[in-house]
């Protein structure tokens, strides 16, 4: 299945590039990440447990990044394996273009294949969850950035401060 989306990041692309590599920022995006360690040069090693549909299983695998241009693009491949679940491979092109307003576009083409007990589950069910796991990550990869969406003006009638809405990556790295 393919499938590709865009959205628009509050943050320098420098910024949005080093939380794509670091394996913390992965761990806290990749929903139901349990491990990821590694570097982008070696590669990481992650745990993700995922129910789809009936099936709940906990793959092991690989994560390797490849194909990039600094602060530009730059490709993701995992692989993992869940037993008598099956197997989940895929990959996704990102990247990385400065908008006017000094933020960045992200755009992204992710490919999924399943296996196994996974590829039994019907297309329609495979694609649906491949899709919000997609959307989850960019979504979560975003709001670690930026910080949680506003909530609109405080008590006082005043918009929230720029450093209050620097999400966690950007007050690690004093960027965005």
């Amino acid at each position: 299945m393919h499938m590709s989306d865009e959205r628009e990041i509050a943050a320098p692309r420098e910024t949005v590039y080093a939380a794509l590599l670091d394996p913390d920022v992965l761990k806290a995006c990749v929903p139901g990440a349990q491990e990821v360690a590694g570097n982008p040069q070696d590669g990481y090693d992650a745990v993700v447990t995922q129910k789809v549909g009936p099936v709940k299983a906990t793959f092991k695998g690989t994560v390797t990044m490849s194909d990039m241009v600094e602060n530009e693009k730059l490709t993701i491949a995992g692989e993992g394996k869940g037993g008598a679940a099956g197997f989940a491979k895929g990959g996704a092109q990102v990247t990385l273009a400065e908008t006017e307003s000094g933020g960045t576009l992200l755009s992204y083409e992710v490919d999924a294949k399943v296996g196994g007990k996974l590829a039994q589950l019907g297309s329609r069910l495979i694609d649906g969850f491949a899709k919000k796991m997609a959307d989850q990550f960019f979504q979560n990869l975003q709001e670690r950035i930026e910080g949680p969406a506003d909530e609109g003006p405080d008590e006082a009638g005043e918009a929230p401060a720029a450093a209050e809405k620097k999400g966690w990556f950007g007050r690690r790295t004093g960027k965005a």
